[in-house]
């Protein structure tokens, strides 16, 4: 099975939390292929919480198909967002940052988490 684009997972993702009755939005455009992608996750109470994607170590397969995130909980506030941006992009500008608004809880977010 081949794994979906970056471009089509991040439509995918928005229009999930469209359904869901939250709102999304795309912060940086990254390569359509295959930029990482990185997902702030903010409820209505202003709470924060930013994941990026899993580390390939941490797959049980030699090439997965689906996408799993990690929560990078020293990405806690706007500042440390910005300071994130700043210092991805001159390690690699392709990446792809999405903001979600929900009340959805950490449990049912439409993308696959894990904790390493």
């Amino acid at each position: 099975m081949i794994r979906l684009t970056s471009d089509f997972f991040v439509s995918q993702l928005m229009r999930r939390i469209a359904v869901a009755g939250g709102f999304a939005a795309v912060v940086k455009k990254g390569a359509s292929e295959a930029g990482a992608v990185y997902i702030i996750v903010r409820a209505r109470s202003g709470a924060i919480q930013f994941y990026g994607p899993a580390p390939q170590l941490a797959y049980q397969q030699d090439y997965p198909t689906d996408r799993y995130f990690i929560e990078i909980e020293s990405v806690s506030s706007e500042a440390d967002i910005s300071a994130f941006v700043t210092a991805e992009t001159r390690f690699d500008p392709d990446f792809w940052l999405v903001e979600l608004e929900t009340d959805i809880n950490r449990a049912d977010l439409p993308f696959e988490t894990m904790r390493l």
